[in-house]
């Protein structure tokens, strides 16, 4: 019996004194002559969503678009040539000329809020566990831009009774949305020492990447001011009313972009495969297109863009290591 007990006491003895570890805590192997090595490396899925706040400058795309004018010269009312052609009390005004309404700016640029969601997948790496690499994927829902006039500004007239005339123009109205997904490839810091993350403590990050980006627009556009209906390059984006008005039919253009990224933040780990993560994504997309379309899609034209988009987000989630 004595024999026995003395037999298990190595046994007992290797148990107390190196702890257990499951295989999926730690990808390593044996070297030597038993001696365990972790070289760091895990396999990563995250989970997060949160808030985005989207700023850019709207720029005009129109191109050459003219449009006819009438003048009153005793209260220097203008209006266009759809309303004079239906203005019953109209006999005080002048024939004012041409206006090229392309050449106006947007009256407002774009800054709007919505919501943003996404995942990743990735790899911390060997023997440099402080840097991981994901392939991230962010779906930024749909924000709206809508703007009564568009186009507000001074612009000279052409061709009417008064030379030298230039009038304060406004024309168009929008209603319009936009949705962005982004897929990127990114390379993050965790900024800590040693070969393990420590547990209970805010390590902070930060990373860089570049994305591909994908936003689709839905324009609807309304010509509330009369100057648009006339315009002969524009009939085969609408239908006339009754009224003469011409009814724009609600517009689709996906614009396809690289996307440049930023991020940093603070994880924090519950367990040494569990994370909690929050930061800030900033998402840089060069150009967002909205366009008028034919009623089949199969003709479309430039109406105006978003230059320089950013996105800032704020972002929550939950991130495994395995």
């Amino acid at each position: 019996m004595m024999r026995k007990v003395l037999c298990v006491l190595p046994l007992i003895a290797c148990l107390v004194t190196g702890g257990a570890r499951a295989n999926w805590e730690y990808d390593g192997e044996y070297v030597g002559s038993g001696y365990y090595q972790d070289d760091g490396r895990r396999f990563i899925i995250l989970l997060r969503g949160g808030i985005s706040m989207a700023i850019a400058n709207m720029k005009n795309d129109i191109g050459t678009l003219t449009s006819e004018y009438y003048y009153n010269p005793n209260d220097g009312s203008i209006i266009s040539a759809a309303y004079y052609d239906t203005c019953v009390n109209c006999g005080d005004y002048v024939y004012a000329g041409i206006a090229d309404v392309g050449t106006l700016p947007v009256n407002k640029d774009y800054k709007e809020v919505s919501f943003i969601g996404g995942m990743a997948i990735g790899w911390v790496l060997p023997w440099t566990p402080q840097w991981r690499f994901q392939v991230d994927w962010d779906y930024i829902s749909e924000s709206e831009y809508n703007v009564m006039p568009l186009l507000n500004g001074v612009v000279p007239l052409e061709g009417g009774s008064v030379p030298g005339l230039s009038v304060a123009i406004r024309s168009g109205g929008v209603q319009s949305t936009v949705t962005t997904n982004v897929l990127s490839a990114m390379a993050i810091r965790d900024f800590y020492d040693g070969w393990q993350k420590p547990l209970r403590k805010l390590i902070p990050y930060a990373g860089f990447g570049l994305g591909y980006a994908d936003s689709e627009t839905v324009l609807n556009l309304s010509d509330l001011y009369g100057d648009l209906s006339s315009s002969v390059d524009l009939q085969n984006f609408g239908q006339l009313d009754d009224f003469g008005v011409l009814q724009f039919y609600r517009s689709t253009k996906s614009s396809s972009n690289l996307a440049g990224i930023i991020t940093f933040g603070f994880s924090y780990g519950i367990s040494e495969s569990f994370f909690l993560d929050s930061g800030f994504r900033f998402i840089y997309v060069p150009k967002i297109k909205w366009a008028l379309g034919n009623e089949d899609g199969s003709r479309t034209r430039d109406w105006f863009h978003a230059e320089n988009m950013l996105y800032s987000t704020f972002l929550f989630g939950f991130r495994w290591e395995f």
